[in-house]
């Protein structure tokens, strides 16, 4: 996590870089964990290592229970895909933040 401004705004990055296996888990408690740091200036990246959405899945893969449970969380912790919202199409890569767009 770093903590710093920009053009005199306070701007926090976290970025998360989960294992390969149980990620979903992983990402849901660390953001629980760190719910009291994530404000509206604060933007996570890294790699997920799951596909939240169905555009990033192949068709082979399925949602599991673990993978409901974080997108849950990411809902309920109001975080956003800017880049799904940007790119609702794309398969490329995403990033979560607390701001909205625009």
């Amino acid at each position: 996590m770093i903590k710093g401004s920009i053009q005199e705004d306070d701007i926090t990055i976290l970025n998360i870089y989960a294992p390969s296996t149980g990620s979903p888990q992983y990402i849901r408690q660390l953001l629980t964990i760190l719910r009291g740091e994530i404000e509206n200036n604060t933007i996570t990246v890294g790699d997920f290592n799951t596909p939240l959405t169905a555009i990033d899945r192949s068709t082979r893969q399925k949602i599991n229970k673990e993978t409901q449970a974080l997108d849950d969380a990411l809902n309920q912790m109001d975080l956003i895909d800017i880049y799904r919202t940007f790119h609702p199409k794309a398969t490329e890569y995403t990033f979560f933040s607390k701001d909205s767009p625009g």
